[in-house]
């Protein structure tokens, strides 16, 4: 066999590993990706397959310094992958190096996802919203760049703001869905000034001596609510990314935002039940949006259409104390289309 040729065995084989790596753990991303062409599809696979094993170094049982000094390890294998050079024992890698020459993947993206995962390592909690936002870009909004690499747009500045305020609304969403989970972890999200604005409390269980469930007080429905109207004004602004895109990407992207897009419905119409456990779609509900999705009736819209800022942020909404100020009671927005 040739050189050649065992070249592209290994690479064959690289990408049938970061394939299966997708199927069997991407719950939701794997609507989405099955509906893109076989060559981005297994593009694709190869940054979600990365992106993975960053996510589980952070959410690991490792001890703290250990999980950190994995990070590292990480981070200069991402910094020698942006520079050509990738380990040949290491699928992943391989994959997604291979992937990086035939799209343009900003690989550089995935040290910004590492820098929200040492945050999460070391139980940084926020004290606004600004705070939060930056930490959902690196932890989603790189995602949605990397992605965009893959996908393609004509204008890909335009595109790449978009696809980073589409991160953070489904980075939103994941949050208020793990509220619980997340504080069992030691972990709480949700801004300081908010839940100070709503009376809210959210104490980990390793401060709360509770066992390992943590402690919830006050009115957090309220609070969940208006956080998923933030949510709801991220979507409306990312949204606009699908038509910037070929169909399967729009597709692609449609299925996956419009998953957890109903899923964030799901959430603010029964917060409470959203508080005791970790709420999801049955796998039909999914399956139906995807389709929708590759029929043209995924590409979203909100009602509103709020403006961006240069790097893709709210400018009238999103944060408070600019143009937001909601009371407690605010009425939920209802929010046309699909979502998890």
């Amino acid at each position: 066999m040739t050189t050649a040729a065992l070249e592209a065995t290994r690479i064959r084989a690289a990408y049938q590993h970061c394939e299966l790596i997708t199927r069997q753990q991407a719950k939701n991303f794997a609507y989405g990706i099955a509906l893109l062409p076989p060559d981005k599809r297994r593009a694709l696979s190869a940054v979600y397959a990365l992106a993975r094993r960053i996510d589980d170094i952070g959410d690991g049982t490792l001890p703290v310094a250990e999980r950190i000094a994995a990070l590292s390890t990480a981070r200069a294998a991402i910094t020698s992958l942006a520079d050509g050079t990738a380990p040949d024992d290491d699928l992943v890698l391989v994959a997604l190096a291979d992937a990086a020459r035939r799209f343009p993947v900003p690989v550089a993206a995935f040290c910004e996802l590492i820098d929200g995962c040492e945050a999460d390592v070391r139980g940084v909690s926020y004290a606004d919203f600004a705070g939060l936002e930056h930490y959902c870009r690196c932890v989603a909004g790189s995602i949605g760049r990397l992605s965009l690499g893959v996908f393609g747009s004509a204008d890909l500045e335009s595109a790449s703001a978009l696809a980073d305020a589409l991160g953070v609304a489904l980075q939103l969403t994941n949050i208020l869905r793990d509220i619980r989970e997340d504080l069992g972890n030691g972990r709480v999200y949700l801004p300081a000034e908010d839940l100070a604005r709503f009376g809210c409390t959210l104490t980990p269980a390793d401060q709360a001596h509770t066992g390992d469930q943590g402690v919830i007080d006050g009115p957090m429905a309220e609070l969940m609510r208006f956080e998923a109207d933030r949510a709801r004004e991220w979507y409306a602004n990312g949204l606009r990314l699908l038509p910037m895109l070929d169909r399967r990407s729009a597709a692609c992207t449609g299925a996956m935002a419009g998953i957890y897009r109903r899923l964030l419905e799901h959430i603010s119409a029964r917060p409470q039940v959203a508080l005791h456990k970790r709420m999801s779609l049955p796998a039909g509900e999914k399956a139906m949006i995807a389709v929708r999705a590759l029929a043209g009736l995924g590409r979203l819209s909100g009602r509103s259409r709020p403006a961006l800022d240069g790097r893709g942020a709210l400018t009238r909404a999103g944060r408070p104390g600019q143009g937001q100020d909601r009371q407690a009671g605010a009425t939920q927005q209802s929010a046309p289309g699909d979502a998890p």
